[in-house]
């Protein structure tokens, strides 16, 4: 199985855009898809490896999308890039040792990452929603647009 991921996503990596019809990228996604079934079908002595198989053969035909659509990330690296300043606070810092630590870090990081993304400053945002909060009147800001 992990042969089978790791050849998808080298394929991925070396996809030159056009190099490929339409049709042949399908085909290639078929494939990867036809051997994956073949590997998740087999009938399973260890329940663990069992429930493994279960989780992949559920949405199979959601695991090499990425094959067919040069898109979409084959991994979830840059999810995990975007995460890390939140982690390493937490690991250094531990400010999220209570439920309500945890939740106002997690809010406070996805507003960061939010307001960096989209090139807001953070101090002009946060001092909006603070005066909005004191007075309804004013318009309520958003990250999300309107």
């Amino acid at each position: 199985m992990i042969a089978l991921f790791t050849e998808a996503i080298h394929g991925c990596n070396g996809y030159v855009p056009g190099a490929w019809t339409d049709n042949q990228l399908d085909a290639h996604r078929v494939s990867f898809d036809d051997r994956l079934l073949g590997l998740v079908s087999r009938p399973r002595a260890v329940p663990e490896y069992a429930t493994l198989a279960r989780h992949l053969r559920n949405p199979f035909e959601q695991w090499f999308a990425f094959v067919f659509d040069p898109r979409i990330e084959p991994t979830n690296w840059q999810a995990e890039q975007a995460i890390r300043p939140a982690v390493v606070n937490r690991k250094v810092w531990g400010g999220n040792r209570t439920a309500a630590g945890l939740r106002a870090q997690g809010v406070l990081m996805s507003v960061f990452e939010t307001c960096h993304r989209q090139a807001h400053s953070v101090v002009d945002h946060v001092g909006q929603t603070l005066r909005w909060f004191g007075s309804r009147l004013l318009p309520r800001p958003l990250l999300f647009g309107g």
